[in-house]
């Protein structure tokens, strides 16, 4: 069994003037990040991958705080700054079989490409700060071709307001 958690960064800002790489997130970024990883129960997690986008870290910084993983952890790799899903897609596909449980940060359009193409459920778009978990019955990550979809975390979805 292979369970993919994918988590698309949080709210960022366009006020300042530097590189999409490089742009921020929002307070309101940062709140939904620490308020979506709070949710997360009792997770396993093998490994974290990341995009190198400023936005992508930060998220996933928060995620691991929160979850109480090392960020030694962490592995940054340039495929995940990767808006189609193409490159995500190969980059999952060529993971190592030991893995069993991985988590991803990245991008839209990419994370609502590959939910929809490997889930079980439909998600009209994945927002910022969202969760989705895909568990897989196979043995090899390159053999994932439909699987189920097992947990939705949505910022706007655990607020009580």
């Amino acid at each position: 069994m292979k369970k993919l958690t994918l988590i698309r960064h949080g709210k960022s800002s366009w006020n300042y003037d530097v590189s999409d790489r490089d742009r921020p997130l929002l307070e309101r970024g940062i709140n939904d990040a620490y308020l979506v990883a709070s949710a997360i129960k009792e997770p396993v997690i093998d490994a974290v991958f990341s995009s190198p986008a400023n936005r992508a870290l930060h998220t996933c910084n928060i995620f691991l705080r929160v979850l109480n993983i090392p960020s030694s952890d962490l592995r940054i790799y340039d495929e995940l700054y990767d808006f189609s899903g193409e490159h995500v897609i190969n980059f999952i596909k060529s993971l190592d079989n030991s893995l069993e449980n991985v988590f991803i940060f990245g991008h839209n359009h990419a994370l609502t490409h590959i939910v929809n193409l490997w889930g079980d459920k439909e998600i009209e778009n994945v927002p910022t700060a969202g969760l989705v978990e895909l568990n897989f019955n196979v043995l090899e990550w390159k053999a994932i071709t439909k699987g189920n979809t097992l947990n939705v975390l949505f910022p706007k979805n655990l607020k009580n307001d």
